[in-house]
């Protein structure tokens, strides 16, 4: 069993957040090397399930396709505490969702 994992985002910023680049890093997880990618509809076809983070209307959406919609304060502009808080919710939700499946 295998789980793959792909960020993506329907209007994807320029450049990493370095608030979260710098929150990762404490993790020890470093994606410096990392870039906004734009949310395809190939890859929404070809997932099992589907988290969203309030893109509403601009996700593609594909029958079958199992979409979970986690309501979550935007990192953008936030100050590092805000950021780890954001960071570990994120991180317990995946661990559940990995528990789930």
């Amino acid at each position: 069993d295998r789980i793959e994992v792909r960020s993506a985002g329907t209007e994807p910023a320029g450049q990493v957040n370095p608030t979260a680049v710098a929150a990762m890093a404490e993790m020890g997880i470093d994606i410096t090397a990392n870039a906004p990618t734009l949310l395809t509809g190939g890859q929404v076809q070809s997932s099992d399930v589907v988290i969203t983070m309030g893109c509403g209307d601009a996700c593609p959406y594909f029958p079958g396709v199992s979409y979970r919609n986690w309501k979550l304060p935007d990192p953008a502009g936030q100050p590092l505490d805000v950021v780890r808080m954001i960071r570990d919710d994120i991180a317990d939700r995946v661990q559940a969702l990995i528990a789930e499946l």
